[in-house]
């Protein structure tokens, strides 16, 4: 296939687009400003949007730009950056590839924040939307693909939870204290964590490209956890011991702002039922094996 990648420079995409090509796959990347070499093509989802003629020649599009969502504090103007840089950039992929009448596919990124907290409440993709900010970018963001939907494009939002590698997303921004001996769990430690390893998230959207797979997928493993339990479990991997007193919710609001009620303190406890009943096998099927995986050498 003939696969356009946007955010090919972020944590999934910058593996993504290697992975893809060991597959046979031709993959052009989509860039902000100009083009630099053969494999890239130019577009401004916040302004002039995408040429319908950048994509009329693929086969695929693999949509995962966006904003990171705890990169920086969460005020008004950066909320309004994060929600743009979804929705708009979404909704230029999208007209572009109704009006090119070429792509057959779209698989465009959402998140697990379009449940919101599902408490204990094992979830899967057929679950109600939750509330707050996270919960409604998530549905105008994947709102933004109707164009493509209408025009006979098979579209897949990838609900992907929290992608674990070393290099990088949640588990990076923690090994460096976990490693010091300073991990402890977060909040009550009882909210449940929807986690995935990065090389099942690769072979999910993969798998997601060659499947008639249609709507949400939530991407990712089988086994939930709570955040006392993944405490545990990097600690054991790491060989490194962990706090027993966990870090208090003032003090997370303190250091994140009200990241923290909607991406640290909240339960997500879901099931990936699509990926399940299209027969994925997932080569990390348990945290340990997923954490293990993210500290080799380089393949999570």
């Amino acid at each position: 296939m003939r696969i356009g990648v946007t955010g090919a420079s972020g944590l999934i995409g910058g593996a993504l687009v290697p992975a893809l090509r060991g597959d046979g796959h031709d993959v052009v990347r989509f860039v902000r400003g100009s083009a630099a070499s053969a494999d890239q093509r130019s577009w401004d989802p916040g302004t002039s949007g995408l040429d319908p003629g950048a994509v009329a020649d693929l086969d695929a599009v693999v949509h995962l730009a966006g904003a990171g969502v705890a990169d920086k504090r969460w005020t008004a103007a950066r909320k309004k950056v994060v929600l743009d840089s979804r929705v708009l950039g979404t909704a230029a992929v999208a007209e572009a590839m109704a009006a090119a009448s070429g792509p057959t596919v779209l698989l465009s990124a959402s998140g697990i924040g379009w449940y919101g907290d599902t408490g204990n409440r094992l979830t899967d993709e057929d679950g109600p939307p939750g509330a707050g900010f996270l919960a409604d970018v998530c549905r105008r963001w994947e709102a933004a693909t109707a164009p493509a939907e209408a025009a006979g494009v098979r579209v897949a939002h990838l609900r992907t939870g929290i992608v674990l590698a070393a290099h990088g997303g949640a588990l990076g921004k923690q090994l460096p204290i976990f490693r010091l001996g300073l991990g402890a769990p977060l909040g009550t430690g009882g909210q449940w964590n929807s986690w995935i390893s990065l090389r099942d998230e690769l072979r999910a959207i993969s798998h997601c490209l060659g499947a008639d797979i249609r709507g949400p997928v939530n991407l990712v493993g089988p086994a939930p956890v709570t955040n006392r339990e993944f405490t545990k479990v990097l600690g054991r991997v790491l060989k490194r011991p962990t706090l027993p007193v966990p870090v208090p919710g003032f003090a997370l609001r303190a250091a994140l702002g009200s990241f923290a009620d909607e991406g640290v303190l909240i339960g997500q406890r879901l099931r990936p039922a699509v990926l399940e009943r299209s027969g994925f096998p997932f080569s990390d099927a348990d945290l340990e094996s997923a954490l293990r995986c993210a500290l080799s050498d380089g393949s999570g």
